[in-house]
């Protein structure tokens, strides 16, 4: 998740724009760079690395006062992290600088086009092609040049854009990813988020989707994409710097649990075609060898794990390939018999799981094709595999694993069905109705958000209870494992997920009437037999909690003490959907506990030791 921050008025931009990234360093970032007016040019520095690394390299030039500038910090989706991938990019003049977060769809063919009218480009990244097609606009007002550019870009997109004949001017653009103005006296900030200018004002204004925003030093002006003035609505920021940097929630994982909708999107984004096809063009290269697989192993560790269990289901479902899942730091010791025709799949959301790498590596030696599911650009997982499909989740800051979590889970789906598609093992209108599902997530999961309130009594009730069971069957079993895993990792309580059935082959001496058993009943294919199970619960005296999809609550009421809905979708899709209940239960459990649930006792973010 990048960060911008800008800068126009009396004051040396340089000296306001280094503070302003450190205070978005929490949004993660792998390079960072800055420009600034230079006299009749713009100076750029940047630097792959931490901000002091940039700022060793702000040391070893002449840094002149400069009134204007804009700064960045990258966290990497289209390209190595590296300084020539880092922003701010230039055009092939150097007049025209761009910053930006968000992905541009359409950039591969925006940059064929820009590369046939002679454009060289210097970066791997989508956002270069922004500052060549600002550049053949030399003639128009920047803010209209900018207006352009957003008609012709795809995708998600925050910009952040100089030009060097406009020395005291700004201008940014909006879509999908987020924007602010912050407002001064005699001076204005831009910012992807309000950290970046809290210091010095406390006035601001919210750059609304497909809007432009042009700034000076004594102007904001904000304008539709046809030109049209719209109206700026000042707000008055009442929050702290540490409330600010959490986008006003109590926690960074109670903010990266609200964040799940667009992270989805983003996962989504691109990979689903104008015909409702799945469209992947990182696997496509290997699709012959896909149609050639007769075996597909899917490792990972903790929460992974759980997506890789979903990921079992459906791709054995979708594709009638035979699918082994294995904790990673087991695979290699079970000698698994595996060679070219195997596909290998590691998940790690930070590509650097060191159990999962061994595992992925083992895989290498016998010939295996590789894929990795992560959500770091050119993370070690990535470097090892064939193929790799990034989450693009954006940085995670709680330990315990959330929105990588989901976003894991649609871009496992994704590969399901790409794998269908090539191979031909169910015919596209049922694919495309399973898209269909899948392009709904982020609304279902916002839906699901909407209603945590539905929550708060069942965690204030049961936070002091010692046991919990998480039960469920088919494609809720993988969501019942997670949801203990959540309870277990922030709000240290003993939690057990297990498949539903398997309950009365010895756990269910456990049960009586001061355990609390979550049901999770939402897939309909197995949605009898789960209520079935959970009848046995209660009837050894455990309390129920139920989480069922909408319209099936008459079903549930012989059986729940208490009934969790989600939107109805399509079995093994709504996965997806379902663990949000959970992560919020667990959530509001550890709160209640007041236990500090973005850095959990005992745990690590990255697990780089075996």
């Amino acid at each position: 998740m990048c960060g911008i921050v800008g800068y126009v008025g009396p004051r040396s931009a340089v000296d306001l724009l280094i503070p302003g990234l450190a205070r978005l360093e929490y949004r993660g970032y792998d390079s960072a760079g800055v420009a600034f007016q230079d006299g009749d040019g713009i100076a750029v520095v940047k630097q792959a690395g931490r901000i002091a690394d940039l700022e060793r390299s702000l040391g070893k030039v002449e840094v002149r006062a400069s009134n204007t500038g804009i700064g960045h910090t990258r966290w990497a989706t289209h390209g190595v992290p590296n300084t020539i991938n880092a922003h701010p990019h230039r055009d092939c003049t150097g007049t025209v600088i761009v910053v930006h977060n968000g992905i541009i769809e359409n950039w591969l063919a925006l940059k064929s086009e820009l590369e046939g009218r002679g454009h060289e480009f210097a970066s791997d990244t989508d956002t270069e092609v922004v500052a060549h097609l600002i550049e053949e606009m030399a003639d128009l007002p920047l803010a209209e040049a900018v207006r352009e550019v957003m008609r012709q870009a795809e995708g998600a997109l925050a910009l952040g854009v100089m030009r060097s004949t406009d020395p005291l001017l700004l201008v940014g653009g909006r879509r999908g990813s987020p924007l602010v103005v912050g407002i001064g006296d005699g001076e204005n900030f831009l910012g992807s988020d309000i950290p970046a200018f809290l210091e010095h004002t406390r006035k601001m204004a919210v750059i609304e989707d497909d809007r432009v925003v042009a700034i000076t030093p004594d102007s904001v002006e904000i304008t539709d994409l046809a030109g049209n003035v719209v109206e700026t609505t000042e707000r008055f920021i009442e929050w702290d710097l540490e409330a600010a940097e959490k986008g006003g929630y109590a926690t960074f994982m109670e903010k990266e649990i609200y964040e799940q909708p667009k992270a989805i999107s983003d996962t989504l984004r691109g990979r689903i075609n104008q015909s409702g096809m799945v469209s992947l063009e990182e696997l496509g290269h290997l699709d012959e060898r896909l149609r050639e697989i007769d075996k597909v192993f899917v490792v990972a560790c903790g929460t992974s794990f759980h997506a890789a269990m979903m990921a079992k289901y459906a791709i054995e479902r979708w594709t009638r390939l035979p699918v082994e899942i294995d904790i990673a730091s087991e695979f290699r010791y079970r000698d698994p018999v595996l060679d070219r025709r195997s596909l290998v799949i590691g998940i790690s959301q930070s590509g650097e799981t060191l159990d999962t790498l061994a595992a992925v590596r083992y895989a290498r030696a016998q010939r295996s094709l590789l894929l990795a599911v992560s959500n770091v650009v050119d993370s070690a997982l990535a470097r090892e595999a064939d193929a790799v499909l990034y989450t693009r989740a954006g940085p995670e800051i709680g330990v315990a694993a959330t929105k990588t979590f989901t976003t894991q889970l649609v871009a496992l789906q994704l590969i399901g069905l790409h794998l269908a598609r090539v191979r031909g093992s169910i015919d596209e209108g049922s694919i495309m109705n399973l898209i269909k599902g899948v392009r709904q997530l982020p609304e279902l999961v916002q839906q699901t958000l909407d209603r945590a309130g539905e929550i708060d009594a069942i965690a204030a009730k049961f936070a002091d209870t010692r046991d919990v069971f998480f039960l469920g069957r088919s494609g809720d079993f993988p969501v019942a494992m997670e949801g203990a895993l959540k309870l277990k990792e922030i709000a240290y309580t003993r939690a057990e997920g297990y498949a539903a059935g398997e309950m009365k082959h010895g756990p269910i001496a456990l049960i009586d009437e001061n355990v609390l058993v979550v049901g999770v009943a939402t897939d309909s294919r197995v949605r009898a037999k789960t209520l079935s199970n959970l009848q046995e619960m209660k009837a050894r005296g455990a309390m129920i909690v139920v989480l069922a999809e909408e319209g099936t609550e008459a079903e549930m009421a012989g059986v729940a003490d208490h009934i969790l809905t989600v939107p109805a979708s399509p079995d093994l899709i709504g996965t997806v959907t379902a663990v949000v209940p959970l992560q919020l239960l667990a959530y509001q459990i550890a709160t209640v506990k007041g236990l500090d649930v973005d850095k959990p006792r005992n745990l690590a973010k990255t697990v780089t030791v075996e």
